[in-house]
Parts: structure tokens; C-alpha cells; sequence
């Protein structure tokens, strides 16, 4: 690539540099960048040819072709929600934490017990989610294994607050039973509570 770069720094114009010597330099996403060919100042972040640089930082954009669609997002969330439902529920009942009435038939009156567990569940999967996101992890065990992780718009882990209110959503989501039917009508292919969050869940293979 023979684009000459150069960086902005307190005003002052370096360079110029090769694309080599920009992707050995630390730079970050609000590194102020002008090409040789384009005269005006953009972010590093902007730069699609510094994709690979930052992908090695861990900072992946969210773009057209790395954007997850319904299937992944729907695999990832059934292994974390039937898993953590596996291993919670079992441990609320088998520490009596919850004690489910010993029978109960369809249309009976909801016992309290029962919308404990419920809340107890939902709960701890908003906590659990909240905090895997705003980690390095980037996102949950299920979307580990799928190879998703959840971003900003700068490709940067959620902060605690975001996560939180993405997952709020998630969890408003599990109640009426339409947590990712959003996806499919989507451009940039985001639940509605992703567009709430201004998040993104992307894949990274």
C-alpha cells in the first residue's frame, strides 16, 4: 500500500509515514489521520484499511459484512438461557430457596413461589449479561462459543451503564417471548433494544 499518512497531534502535522509505520505506531481511534490522497483530518477509526490494526488491539467495528444475524444471536441466547436455567433453577430449589408447590395444573392460580423463581431467573440473567459485556469478554459464554461479542459504535466494550440498559431490554424482551424478532427487520441488524442502546453484536470469525 503505498498511501502516504499523517498523523495530527496538538495541532501539528507529522509525517509523512507509510501504512507499515502507521500500524507499528499506538495509535487509537480518535488518532486525527490525513492521507496524501484525501486532505481532509478523519479519525483512525475511519480508516477501513486500519481495520487489522485495530482488530489485533481487540477493537472490532461494527460493519455490513461482520454485523451477527438472527441465527447466531438466537443460538447464543438458547445456550445461555437454557444453561443458566439449568444450573439456577437447580440450585434455588435444591437450596430451598424457592420451594415449588408439589403439584400445580395449567390454568391453576400462578403460585407466588413460581413468580419468584421467574424473577429470581430474570434477575440474575441481567446481572450475569451485564457483566460479562462490560468486561474483556465483550459479551456472554454463548456468544463466546458462537464467536459474537457485543460493541459500541467505536468497536469498544459497553460501559456497565449501557450494558446494563441493553440487557434491560433483553430481559423486557423474555417476557413476551420476542427477544430477537427485531433482527429481521433491522438494517444494521440490531434487536430494539439495541438501537435503544446504540449497541451492536457482531461476529468475529
Amino acid at each position: 500500500m503505498n498511501e502516504e499518512y499523517y498523523i495530527i497531534e496538538r495541532g501539528l502535522k507529522k509525517g509523512p509515514y507509510t501504512f507499515s509505520e502507521i500500524m507499528q505506531m499506538d495509535i487509537d481511534i480518535h488518532t486525527e489521520v490525513i492521507t496524501a490522497s484525501n486532505d481532509k483530518t478523519q479519525y483512525a477509526s475511519e480508516l477501513s484499511e486500519l481495520n487489522e490494526y485495530f482488530e489485533s488491539k481487540g477493537i472490532y467495528f461494527p460493519t455490513v459484512d461482520n454485523l451477527a444475524g438472527f441465527g447466531k444471536r438466537a443460538g447464543a441466547f438458547f445456550i445461555d438461557y437454557v444453561g443458566w436455567y439449568i444450573l439456577l433453577s437447580n440450585i434455588i430449589l435444591r437450596t430451598s430457596i424457592v420451594a415449588l408447590p408439589a403439584a400445580y395444573r395449567f390454568g391453576d392460580p400462578v403460585p407466588p413461589e413460581m413468580l419468584k423463581l421467574s424473577l429470581l431467573m430474570l434477575g440474575s440473567f441481567l446481572v450475569y449479561n451485564t457483566i460479562c459485556e462490560a468486561t474483556g469478554l465483550k459479551g456472554s459464554f454463548g456468544k463466546k462459543i458462537l464467536r459474537l461479542m457485543v460493541v459500541d459504535i467505536d468497536g469498544q466494550r459497553l460501559s456497565f451503564a449501557r450494558a446494563f440498559l441493553r440487557n434491560l431490554g433483553v430481559v423486557l424482551s423474555i417476557t413476551i417471548w420476542i427477544p430477537f424478532l427485531s433482527v429481521l427487520f433491522s438494517e444494521h441488524r440490531q434487536a430494539w433494544y439495541d438501537s435503544w442502546a446504540k449497541t451492536y453484536v457482531i461476529k468475529t470469525n
